[in-house]
Protein backbone atom coordinates (compact mmCIF):
# COMPACT_ATOMS: atom_id res chain seq x y z
CA UNK A 1 0.00 0.00 0.00
CA UNK A 2 1.50 3.67 -0.80
CA UNK A 3 -0.13 7.09 0.57
CA UNK A 4 1.01 9.75 -1.51
CA UNK A 5 -0.03 13.71 -0.70
CA UNK A 6 -2.21 15.37 -3.49
CA UNK A 7 -4.00 18.68 -3.55
CA UNK A 8 -7.56 19.33 -3.98
CA UNK A 9 -8.87 22.52 -5.65
CA UNK A 10 -12.24 24.22 -4.10
CA UNK A 11 -11.16 24.45 -0.27
CA UNK A 12 -11.75 27.40 2.21
CA UNK A 13 -9.11 30.09 1.99
CA UNK A 14 -9.73 30.78 5.41
CA UNK A 15 -9.38 27.29 6.50
CA UNK A 16 -6.39 26.62 4.77
CA UNK A 17 -4.42 29.36 5.60
CA UNK A 18 -5.79 28.19 9.77
CA UNK A 19 -4.23 24.61 8.71
CA UNK A 20 -0.78 25.75 7.23
CA UNK A 21 -0.67 28.44 9.85
CA UNK A 22 -0.14 31.46 6.85
CA UNK A 23 -2.19 34.73 6.32
CA UNK A 24 -4.11 36.46 9.15
CA UNK A 25 -6.35 33.00 9.94
CA UNK A 26 -4.22 32.59 13.11
CA UNK A 27 -5.77 35.65 14.63
CA UNK A 28 -9.95 34.38 14.29
CA UNK A 29 -9.10 31.20 16.32
CA UNK A 30 -8.28 30.65 19.81
CA UNK A 31 -5.77 27.97 18.86
CA UNK A 32 -2.75 26.96 16.78
CA UNK A 33 -3.20 24.12 15.94
CA UNK A 34 0.58 23.82 14.72
CA UNK A 35 1.77 24.99 18.33
CA UNK A 36 3.54 22.16 20.47
CA UNK A 37 2.11 23.98 23.60
CA UNK A 38 -1.34 24.23 22.25
CA UNK A 39 -2.94 21.08 23.77
CA UNK A 40 -1.34 21.22 27.12
CA UNK A 41 -2.73 25.36 27.54
CA UNK A 42 -6.16 24.44 26.43
CA UNK A 43 -6.01 21.08 29.00
CA UNK A 44 -4.82 23.49 31.69
CA UNK A 45 -8.03 26.06 30.75
CA UNK A 46 -10.79 23.29 30.87
CA UNK A 47 -9.28 21.90 34.33
CA UNK A 48 -9.66 25.21 35.67
CA UNK A 49 -13.38 25.91 34.17
CA UNK A 50 -14.84 22.18 34.78
CA UNK A 51 -17.40 24.29 36.89
CA UNK A 52 -18.77 26.07 33.83
CA UNK A 53 -19.79 23.11 31.58
CA UNK A 54 -22.91 20.38 32.76
CA UNK A 55 -22.67 17.77 35.13
CA UNK A 56 -20.12 15.12 33.77
CA UNK A 57 -21.90 12.41 35.55
CA UNK A 58 -25.49 13.42 34.22
CA UNK A 59 -23.67 13.11 31.10
CA UNK A 60 -22.34 10.39 31.20
CA UNK A 61 -25.51 8.76 32.28
CA UNK A 62 -27.18 9.88 29.61
CA UNK A 63 -24.27 8.75 27.02
CA UNK A 64 -24.84 5.13 28.56
CA UNK A 65 -28.38 4.71 27.68
CA UNK A 66 -28.47 5.96 24.36
CA UNK A 67 -25.04 3.83 23.62
CA UNK A 68 -26.29 0.83 24.83
CA UNK A 69 -29.27 0.84 22.64
CA UNK A 70 -27.43 1.45 19.58
CA UNK A 71 -23.68 1.12 20.01
CA UNK A 72 -23.25 -1.15 22.84
CA UNK A 73 -19.23 -2.50 23.19
CA UNK A 74 -16.84 -3.29 25.60
CA UNK A 75 -14.70 -0.31 24.47
CA UNK A 76 -17.56 1.84 24.32
CA UNK A 77 -18.56 1.24 27.83
CA UNK A 78 -14.90 1.65 28.83
CA UNK A 79 -14.88 5.27 27.01
CA UNK A 80 -17.73 6.17 29.15
CA UNK A 81 -16.36 4.51 32.39
CA UNK A 82 -13.10 6.91 31.53
CA UNK A 83 -15.20 9.92 30.26
CA UNK A 84 -16.41 9.90 34.27
CA UNK A 85 -12.88 10.60 35.47
CA UNK A 86 -12.37 14.43 36.77
CA UNK A 87 -9.15 14.73 34.41
CA UNK A 88 -10.92 13.21 31.60
CA UNK A 89 -10.89 15.25 27.94
CA UNK A 90 -12.31 14.74 24.93
CA UNK A 91 -12.09 15.19 21.20
CA UNK A 92 -15.08 15.81 19.45
CA UNK A 93 -17.03 16.09 15.77
CA UNK A 94 -19.95 15.02 14.11
CA UNK A 95 -22.09 14.68 11.18
CA UNK A 96 -25.35 14.66 9.77
CA UNK A 97 -26.79 11.16 10.04
CA UNK A 98 -26.78 9.33 6.79
CA UNK A 99 -28.24 6.48 4.54
CA UNK A 100 -25.72 3.64 5.09
CA UNK A 101 -23.45 6.45 6.88
CA UNK A 102 -23.26 8.37 3.79
CA UNK A 103 -20.35 9.86 2.15
CA UNK A 104 -17.06 8.33 2.97
CA UNK A 105 -16.29 12.05 4.63
CA UNK A 106 -18.36 10.79 7.53
CA UNK A 107 -16.28 7.46 8.22
CA UNK A 108 -12.81 9.67 7.90
CA UNK A 109 -13.89 12.04 10.46
CA UNK A 110 -14.75 9.16 12.87
CA UNK A 111 -11.82 7.70 12.10
CA UNK A 112 -9.86 11.05 12.71
CA UNK A 113 -11.69 11.55 16.26
CA UNK A 114 -10.60 8.39 17.50
CA UNK A 115 -6.85 8.78 16.20
CA UNK A 116 -6.27 12.29 17.49
CA UNK A 117 -8.19 10.90 20.92
CA UNK A 118 -5.25 8.49 20.97
CA UNK A 119 -2.48 10.68 20.15
CA UNK A 120 -3.74 13.57 22.36
CA UNK A 121 -3.63 10.88 25.23
CA UNK A 122 -0.40 10.44 24.85
CA UNK A 123 0.93 13.19 24.65
CA UNK A 124 -0.72 14.66 27.97
CA UNK A 125 -0.78 11.62 29.67
CA UNK A 126 -4.46 11.80 30.65
CA UNK A 127 -7.47 9.64 29.36
CA UNK A 128 -9.02 11.75 26.16
CA UNK A 129 -11.90 9.68 25.09
CA UNK A 130 -13.54 10.02 21.50
CA UNK A 131 -17.02 11.33 20.78
CA UNK A 132 -19.10 11.58 17.57
CA UNK A 133 -21.52 13.93 17.71
CA UNK A 134 -24.63 13.16 15.10
CA UNK A 135 -26.24 15.68 13.96
CA UNK A 136 -30.16 14.50 14.55
CA UNK A 137 -31.55 17.56 14.46
CA UNK A 138 -31.12 18.98 11.48
CA UNK A 139 -33.84 19.20 8.88
CA UNK A 140 -32.26 18.25 5.50
CA UNK A 141 -33.92 15.56 4.60
CA UNK A 142 -32.96 15.62 1.42
CA UNK A 143 -29.36 15.92 2.02
CA UNK A 144 -29.07 12.88 3.66
CA UNK A 145 -31.56 10.13 2.16
CA UNK A 146 -29.30 8.91 -0.30
CA UNK A 147 -26.18 7.88 -1.68
CA UNK A 148 -24.25 6.26 -3.86
CA UNK A 149 -22.52 2.75 -5.01
CA UNK A 150 -19.94 2.87 -7.98
CA UNK A 151 -21.79 0.22 -10.97
CA UNK A 152 -19.23 -1.65 -13.26
CA UNK A 153 -20.53 0.38 -16.81
CA UNK A 154 -19.04 2.52 -14.97
CA UNK A 155 -21.93 4.73 -13.33
CA UNK A 156 -22.69 6.19 -9.94
CA UNK A 157 -25.83 4.04 -8.67
CA UNK A 158 -28.28 6.62 -6.37
CA UNK A 159 -30.04 4.97 -3.55
CA UNK A 160 -32.74 7.27 -1.91
CA UNK A 161 -35.17 6.23 0.46
CA UNK A 162 -38.88 7.49 -1.12
CA UNK A 163 -40.16 9.19 1.69
CA UNK A 164 -41.07 12.50 1.84
CA UNK A 165 -42.00 14.22 5.04
CA UNK A 166 -44.74 16.69 5.26
CA UNK A 167 -42.76 19.34 7.38
CA UNK A 168 -39.11 20.03 7.97
CA UNK A 169 -38.84 17.76 10.63
CA UNK A 170 -35.27 16.99 12.57
CA UNK A 171 -34.21 13.74 11.05
CA UNK A 172 -33.98 11.63 14.30
CA UNK A 173 -38.22 12.20 14.62
CA UNK A 174 -38.71 10.92 10.74
CA UNK A 175 -39.56 7.45 10.80
CA UNK A 176 -38.27 5.24 8.42
CA UNK A 177 -40.96 2.28 7.48
CA UNK A 178 -40.15 -1.54 7.12
CA UNK A 179 -40.58 -2.35 3.37
CA UNK A 180 -38.60 0.94 2.64
CA UNK A 181 -35.73 -0.36 4.70
CA UNK A 182 -36.57 -3.72 3.02
CA UNK A 183 -36.58 -1.66 -0.90
CA UNK A 184 -33.23 0.19 0.77
CA UNK A 185 -31.41 -2.84 1.26
CA UNK A 186 -32.47 -4.46 -1.80
CA UNK A 187 -31.50 -1.50 -3.72
CA UNK A 188 -28.19 -2.17 -2.63
CA UNK A 189 -27.32 -5.44 -2.80
CA UNK A 190 -28.39 -4.99 -6.48
CA UNK A 191 -26.20 -2.34 -7.00
CA UNK A 192 -22.83 -3.59 -5.64
CA UNK A 193 -20.80 -6.19 -7.45
CA UNK A 194 -20.50 -9.68 -6.76
CA UNK A 195 -17.51 -9.79 -4.15
CA UNK A 196 -16.32 -12.61 -1.60
CA UNK A 197 -16.95 -9.85 0.61
CA UNK A 198 -20.62 -9.00 -0.31
CA UNK A 199 -22.48 -11.66 1.83
CA UNK A 200 -20.35 -9.92 5.16
CA UNK A 201 -20.89 -6.51 3.76
CA UNK A 202 -24.87 -7.33 3.73
CA UNK A 203 -25.90 -8.57 6.86
CA UNK A 204 -24.23 -5.78 8.48
CA UNK A 205 -25.85 -3.37 6.45
CA UNK A 206 -29.51 -5.64 7.47
CA UNK A 207 -28.08 -5.32 10.92
CA UNK A 208 -28.01 -1.64 11.19
CA UNK A 209 -31.43 -1.48 9.92
CA UNK A 210 -33.49 -3.76 11.03
CA UNK A 211 -35.96 -2.40 13.47
CA UNK A 212 -34.34 1.11 13.22
CA UNK A 213 -37.06 3.58 13.39
CA UNK A 214 -35.21 6.12 11.51
CA UNK A 215 -32.09 7.43 9.93
CA UNK A 216 -30.61 8.51 13.06
CA UNK A 217 -31.25 5.17 14.46
CA UNK A 218 -29.34 3.00 11.88
CA UNK A 219 -26.83 5.86 11.09
CA UNK A 220 -25.78 5.15 14.84
CA UNK A 221 -25.97 0.96 15.00
CA UNK A 222 -23.62 1.03 11.68
CA UNK A 223 -20.78 3.30 12.99
CA UNK A 224 -21.41 1.43 16.23
CA UNK A 225 -20.27 -1.67 13.99
CA UNK A 226 -17.61 0.19 12.18
CA UNK A 227 -16.09 1.74 15.38
CA UNK A 228 -17.25 0.36 18.54
CA UNK A 229 -14.32 -1.67 19.21
CA UNK A 230 -12.21 1.44 18.84
CA UNK A 231 -13.74 2.72 21.63
CA UNK A 232 -15.72 5.33 20.03
CA UNK A 233 -18.74 6.72 21.96
CA UNK A 234 -22.26 8.46 20.01
CA UNK A 235 -24.63 10.62 21.06
CA UNK A 236 -27.88 12.11 18.81
CA UNK A 237 -28.10 15.82 19.85
CA UNK A 238 -31.83 15.46 18.66
CA UNK A 239 -32.20 12.75 22.23
CA UNK A 240 -35.07 14.54 24.41
CA UNK A 241 -33.03 13.22 27.59
CA UNK A 242 -30.04 15.36 26.47
CA UNK A 243 -32.39 17.84 25.46
CA UNK A 244 -33.32 17.49 29.20
CA UNK A 245 -29.92 18.49 30.19
CA UNK A 246 -29.30 20.88 27.87
CA UNK A 247 -31.50 23.38 29.17
CA UNK A 248 -29.94 25.31 30.92
CA UNK A 249 -27.49 25.98 27.75
CA UNK A 250 -30.37 26.67 25.81
CA UNK A 251 -31.56 29.37 29.05
CA UNK A 252 -28.22 31.13 28.47
CA UNK A 253 -28.40 31.20 24.86
CA UNK A 254 -31.92 33.24 25.50
CA UNK A 255 -30.17 35.48 27.88
CA UNK A 256 -27.76 36.96 26.20
CA UNK A 257 -29.07 36.31 22.76
CA UNK A 258 -28.62 40.06 21.90
CA UNK A 259 -25.04 39.61 22.92
CA UNK A 260 -24.30 36.44 20.98
CA UNK A 261 -26.10 37.86 17.72
CA UNK A 262 -23.44 40.87 18.21
CA UNK A 263 -20.56 38.78 18.83
CA UNK A 264 -20.89 36.55 15.73
CA UNK A 265 -21.78 40.11 13.82
CA UNK A 266 -18.76 41.53 14.70
CA UNK A 267 -16.65 38.18 14.48
CA UNK A 268 -17.80 37.97 10.70
CA UNK A 269 -16.95 41.90 9.52
CA UNK A 270 -13.72 40.66 10.94
CA UNK A 271 -13.33 37.66 8.51
CA UNK A 272 -14.83 39.52 5.29
CA UNK A 273 -12.04 42.61 6.16
CA UNK A 274 -9.39 40.45 6.71
CA UNK A 275 -10.49 39.01 3.20
CA UNK A 276 -11.72 35.76 3.23
CA UNK A 277 -15.45 34.87 2.69
CA UNK A 278 -17.76 34.07 5.25
CA UNK A 279 -19.22 30.14 4.74
CA UNK A 280 -22.14 30.60 7.08
CA UNK A 281 -24.92 32.88 7.05
CA UNK A 282 -25.00 35.38 10.20
CA UNK A 283 -28.99 36.96 9.89
CA UNK A 284 -29.45 40.13 11.18
CA UNK A 285 -31.69 39.46 14.50
CA UNK A 286 -30.83 36.40 13.92
CA UNK A 287 -31.58 34.21 17.38
CA UNK A 288 -29.52 31.24 16.17
CA UNK A 289 -31.99 28.88 17.68
CA UNK A 290 -34.57 26.46 16.32
CA UNK A 291 -38.21 26.11 17.50
CA UNK A 292 -39.97 22.83 16.99
CA UNK A 293 -43.85 23.44 16.48
CA UNK A 294 -46.13 20.97 15.58
CA UNK A 295 -42.79 18.54 14.71
CA UNK A 296 -41.58 21.09 11.81
CA UNK A 297 -38.58 22.94 13.07
CA UNK A 298 -38.69 26.65 13.22
CA UNK A 299 -35.17 29.15 12.79
CA UNK A 300 -36.25 32.18 15.40
CA UNK A 301 -35.64 36.05 14.69
CA UNK A 302 -36.04 38.80 17.21
CA UNK A 303 -38.82 41.53 16.13
CA UNK A 304 -40.87 44.16 17.75
CA UNK A 305 -39.38 42.25 21.28
CA UNK A 306 -40.83 38.97 20.25
CA UNK A 307 -38.88 35.72 19.30
CA UNK A 308 -40.65 34.31 15.80
CA UNK A 309 -40.26 32.75 12.94
CA UNK A 310 -40.49 33.98 9.35
CA UNK A 311 -43.99 32.76 9.04
CA UNK A 312 -45.18 34.18 12.58
CA UNK A 313 -46.43 30.56 13.38
CA UNK A 314 -44.67 30.90 16.84
CA UNK A 315 -44.04 34.30 18.67
CA UNK A 316 -42.85 34.31 22.78
CA UNK A 317 -41.49 37.03 24.63
CA UNK A 318 -37.99 36.37 25.89
CA UNK A 319 -39.60 35.00 29.69
CA UNK A 320 -42.32 33.47 27.76
CA UNK A 321 -39.24 31.69 25.32
CA UNK A 322 -37.54 30.83 28.90
CA UNK A 323 -40.21 29.34 30.58
CA UNK A 324 -41.00 26.93 27.39
CA UNK A 325 -37.23 25.57 27.72
CA UNK A 326 -38.01 25.04 31.44
CA UNK A 327 -41.04 22.68 30.61
CA UNK A 328 -40.10 21.47 27.16
CA UNK A 329 -36.86 21.37 26.77
CA UNK A 330 -37.07 18.77 23.46
CA UNK A 331 -38.54 21.67 21.72
CA UNK A 332 -35.34 23.85 20.88
CA UNK A 333 -31.98 23.11 18.93
CA UNK A 334 -29.58 24.57 18.08
CA UNK A 335 -28.02 26.16 14.48
CA UNK A 336 -24.33 25.79 12.84
CA UNK A 337 -23.47 28.83 15.41
CA UNK A 338 -24.75 28.20 18.52
CA UNK A 339 -23.85 24.19 18.47
CA UNK A 340 -20.61 24.58 19.14
CA UNK A 341 -21.33 26.22 22.22
CA UNK A 342 -23.63 23.56 23.05
CA UNK A 343 -21.08 21.21 22.56
CA UNK A 344 -18.46 23.00 25.11
CA UNK A 345 -21.13 23.21 27.70
CA UNK A 346 -21.23 19.19 27.17
CA UNK A 347 -17.88 18.13 27.08
CA UNK A 348 -14.57 18.64 28.29
CA UNK A 349 -13.52 19.69 24.80
CA UNK A 350 -9.78 19.30 24.24
CA UNK A 351 -10.35 19.64 20.33
CA UNK A 352 -13.12 19.41 18.00
CA UNK A 353 -12.39 17.37 14.40
CA UNK A 354 -13.76 19.71 11.62
CA UNK A 355 -14.32 19.28 7.65
CA UNK A 356 -12.23 22.64 5.85
CA UNK A 357 -16.09 24.74 5.34
CA UNK A 358 -16.67 23.80 9.19
CA UNK A 359 -13.44 24.98 10.35
CA UNK A 360 -13.94 28.40 7.98
CA UNK A 361 -17.56 28.94 9.21
CA UNK A 362 -16.24 28.51 13.17
CA UNK A 363 -14.48 31.35 13.04
CA UNK A 364 -17.81 33.31 13.21
CA UNK A 365 -18.03 31.77 16.23
CA UNK A 366 -14.81 32.79 18.46
CA UNK A 367 -16.47 35.91 20.00
CA UNK A 368 -19.44 34.16 20.90
CA UNK A 369 -17.64 31.75 23.16
CA UNK A 370 -16.10 34.63 25.07
CA UNK A 371 -19.64 35.79 25.86
CA UNK A 372 -20.68 32.48 27.98
CA UNK A 373 -17.08 32.62 29.86
CA UNK A 374 -15.68 29.89 27.31
CA UNK A 375 -13.02 29.83 24.79
CA UNK A 376 -12.87 27.80 21.25
CA UNK A 377 -11.31 24.45 21.20
CA UNK A 378 -8.70 23.51 19.22
CA UNK A 379 -10.00 22.70 15.56
CA UNK A 380 -7.94 19.59 14.05
CA UNK A 381 -8.94 19.21 10.47
CA UNK A 382 -10.64 16.06 9.75
CA UNK A 383 -8.32 13.80 7.56
CA UNK A 384 -9.08 13.20 3.45
CA UNK A 385 -8.30 10.54 1.59
CA UNK A 386 -8.76 9.18 -2.17
CA UNK A 387 -9.02 5.24 -2.49
CA UNK A 388 -7.59 4.18 -5.68
CA UNK A 389 -8.26 0.51 -6.91
CA UNK A 390 -5.30 -1.19 -9.06
CA UNK A 391 -7.32 -1.72 -11.80
CA UNK A 392 -7.86 2.14 -11.80
CA UNK A 393 -3.71 2.84 -11.37
CA UNK A 394 -3.19 0.09 -13.83
CA UNK A 395 -5.66 2.18 -16.53
CA UNK A 396 -4.31 5.38 -15.20
CA UNK A 397 -0.69 4.16 -16.01
CA UNK A 398 -1.73 3.16 -19.28
CA UNK A 399 -3.13 5.95 -20.60
CA UNK A 400 -0.35 8.38 -18.62
CA UNK A 401 -2.51 9.89 -16.55
CA UNK A 402 -1.70 11.80 -12.83
CA UNK A 403 -4.15 12.18 -10.15
CA UNK A 404 -4.40 15.64 -10.57
CA UNK A 405 -5.01 15.17 -14.49
CA UNK A 406 -8.12 13.79 -13.38
CA UNK A 407 -8.46 16.02 -10.83
CA UNK A 408 -8.48 19.12 -13.06
CA UNK A 409 -11.12 17.42 -15.68
CA UNK A 410 -10.90 14.74 -18.47
CA UNK A 411 -13.27 15.43 -21.07
CA UNK A 412 -10.04 17.60 -23.21
CA UNK A 413 -7.39 14.97 -22.47
CA UNK A 414 -9.93 12.02 -23.13
CA UNK A 415 -10.91 13.93 -26.90
CA UNK A 416 -6.99 14.53 -27.60
CA UNK A 417 -6.59 11.08 -26.64
CA UNK A 418 -9.44 9.76 -29.49
CA UNK A 419 -8.27 12.05 -31.92
CA UNK A 420 -4.97 10.28 -31.38
CA UNK A 421 -6.39 7.26 -32.45
CA UNK A 422 -8.11 8.70 -36.02
CA UNK A 423 -5.38 6.95 -37.86
CA UNK A 424 -7.27 8.42 -41.36
CA UNK A 425 -7.78 12.21 -40.03
CA UNK A 426 -11.65 11.63 -40.07
CA UNK A 427 -12.52 15.73 -39.10
CA UNK A 428 -9.69 17.00 -41.51
CA UNK A 429 -10.65 15.00 -44.67
CA UNK A 430 -14.24 15.50 -44.18
CA UNK A 431 -13.74 19.01 -43.73
CA UNK A 432 -11.65 18.65 -47.24
CA UNK A 433 -14.24 17.44 -48.90
CA UNK A 434 -16.82 19.84 -47.61
CA UNK A 435 -14.75 22.68 -48.66
CA UNK A 436 -14.13 21.11 -52.10
CA UNK A 437 -17.63 20.32 -52.63
CA UNK A 438 -18.97 23.66 -52.03
CA UNK A 439 -15.90 25.11 -54.02
CA UNK A 440 -16.90 22.87 -57.67
CA UNK A 441 -20.79 22.64 -56.90
CA UNK A 442 -21.12 26.69 -55.89
CA UNK A 443 -20.20 28.01 -59.32
CA UNK A 444 -22.42 25.37 -60.99
CA UNK A 445 -25.59 26.33 -58.90
CA UNK A 446 -24.73 30.02 -60.15
CA UNK A 447 -25.18 29.14 -63.63
CA UNK A 448 -28.18 27.18 -63.43
CA UNK A 449 -29.72 30.11 -62.36
CA UNK A 450 -29.01 32.41 -64.96
CA UNK A 451 -31.08 29.63 -67.37
CA UNK A 452 -33.82 29.81 -65.31
CA UNK A 453 -34.41 31.59 -61.82
CA UNK A 454 -36.09 28.01 -59.84
CA UNK A 455 -33.25 26.24 -60.69
CA UNK A 456 -30.78 28.22 -58.22
CA UNK A 457 -33.07 27.88 -55.43
CA UNK A 458 -33.23 24.02 -56.72
CA UNK A 459 -29.33 23.92 -56.55
CA UNK A 460 -28.99 25.67 -53.43
CA UNK A 461 -30.89 22.79 -51.68
CA UNK A 462 -29.62 19.87 -53.26
CA UNK A 463 -26.27 21.59 -52.21
CA UNK A 464 -27.73 21.38 -48.40
CA UNK A 465 -28.54 17.82 -48.81
CA UNK A 466 -25.74 16.45 -50.09
CA UNK A 467 -23.72 18.25 -47.74
CA UNK A 468 -25.99 16.74 -45.15
CA UNK A 469 -25.69 13.11 -46.36
CA UNK A 470 -21.58 14.02 -45.67
CA UNK A 471 -22.17 15.37 -42.71
CA UNK A 472 -24.22 12.14 -41.65
CA UNK A 473 -21.66 9.94 -43.07
CA UNK A 474 -18.71 11.85 -40.72
CA UNK A 475 -21.11 11.03 -37.93
CA UNK A 476 -21.30 7.52 -38.90
CA UNK A 477 -17.44 7.04 -38.84
CA UNK A 478 -16.78 9.05 -35.96
CA UNK A 479 -19.32 6.22 -33.87
CA UNK A 480 -16.94 3.62 -35.36
CA UNK A 481 -14.00 5.17 -33.57
CA UNK A 482 -16.45 5.08 -31.32
CA UNK A 483 -17.17 1.62 -30.90
CA UNK A 484 -13.33 0.95 -32.19
CA UNK A 485 -11.96 2.35 -29.05
CA UNK A 486 -14.94 1.41 -26.43
CA UNK A 487 -13.14 -0.26 -24.49
CA UNK A 488 -10.12 1.78 -23.74
CA UNK A 489 -13.25 4.30 -23.39
CA UNK A 490 -14.71 2.54 -20.52
CA UNK A 491 -11.19 2.73 -18.96
CA UNK A 492 -11.22 6.44 -18.84
CA UNK A 493 -14.51 6.76 -17.53
CA UNK A 494 -13.85 3.91 -14.88
CA UNK A 495 -10.72 6.42 -13.82
CA UNK A 496 -13.23 9.81 -13.81
CA UNK A 497 -16.36 7.89 -11.71
CA UNK A 498 -13.74 6.02 -9.36
CA UNK A 499 -11.88 9.24 -8.25
CA UNK A 500 -14.32 12.28 -9.13
CA UNK A 501 -17.68 11.25 -9.88
CA UNK A 502 -19.67 14.13 -10.85
CA UNK A 503 -16.52 16.55 -10.55
CA UNK A 504 -16.90 15.42 -6.83
CA UNK A 505 -14.20 14.16 -5.06
CA UNK A 506 -14.71 10.27 -4.40
CA UNK A 507 -15.32 11.04 -0.51
CA UNK A 508 -17.86 13.19 -1.02
CA UNK A 509 -20.15 11.33 -3.36
CA UNK A 510 -19.66 7.41 -2.35
CA UNK A 511 -20.83 5.33 0.61
CA UNK A 512 -17.90 3.27 1.81
CA UNK A 513 -19.80 0.20 1.90
CA UNK A 514 -18.78 0.11 -1.88
CA UNK A 515 -15.18 -0.36 -0.54
CA UNK A 516 -15.76 -2.66 1.83
CA UNK A 517 -17.23 -4.96 -0.46
CA UNK A 518 -14.28 -4.84 -2.59
CA UNK A 519 -11.39 -4.77 0.00
CA UNK A 520 -13.70 -6.02 2.91
CA UNK A 521 -13.52 -4.86 6.53
CA UNK A 522 -9.95 -4.77 7.07
CA UNK A 523 -10.08 -1.57 5.39
CA UNK A 524 -11.04 0.32 7.94
CA UNK A 525 -7.96 -1.10 9.61
CA UNK A 526 -5.79 0.31 6.75
CA UNK A 527 -6.83 3.53 7.43
CA UNK A 528 -6.79 3.83 11.37
CA UNK A 529 -3.24 2.97 10.79
CA UNK A 530 -2.22 6.13 8.50
CA UNK A 531 -1.24 8.60 10.96
CA UNK A 532 -3.34 11.98 11.39
CA UNK A 533 -1.99 15.60 9.64
CA UNK A 534 -2.79 18.38 11.33
CA UNK A 535 -2.11 20.22 8.23
CA UNK A 536 -5.24 18.07 6.64
CA UNK A 537 -3.23 17.09 3.41
CA UNK A 538 -5.08 15.00 1.30
CA UNK A 539 -3.81 11.67 0.49
CA UNK A 540 -4.44 9.09 -2.43
CA UNK A 541 -4.47 5.94 -0.66
CA UNK A 542 -3.60 2.97 -3.20
CA UNK A 543 -5.02 0.02 -1.96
Amino acid sequence: MRIIPEMLRGGSALAEDYTQGTGRARDLYEYDVLHADAYAQRAKWLDETEHLRLSRKEVVACLRIYNEQYNSYEAVRASLDRLESPDALVVVGGQQSGLFTGPMLVIYKAVTIIKAAREAEERLGRPVVPVFWIAGEDHDWDEVNHTYVLANDPQAIKIKLKKQPERRSSVSTIKVDAVEWKQAMADIEQSLPDSEHKADILRMIEHGLTDSYGLSEAFAKLLGLLFGDYGLVLLDSADPSLRKLEASVFRQLVQHNDELEQAYRTAAARIVDYGYHLQADVHKDGANLFYIHEDERLLLFKQGGLFTDRRGLVAFTKEELLEEIEIHPERFSNNVLTRPLMQDSLFPVLASVLGLGEIAYWAITRDAFGVLKMQMPILLPRMSFTLLDPGVEKYMLKHELTFGRVRDGLEESKKQWLAAQDQIGIQDQFSGVKEAFARLYEPLVQQTGLIEKGLLRLGETNSKKILGQIAYLEAKVQEALLRQNETALRQWDRIEWSLFPFGQPQERVYTIYHFLNRHGLGLIDIIMNIPTDPAGTHRVIYV
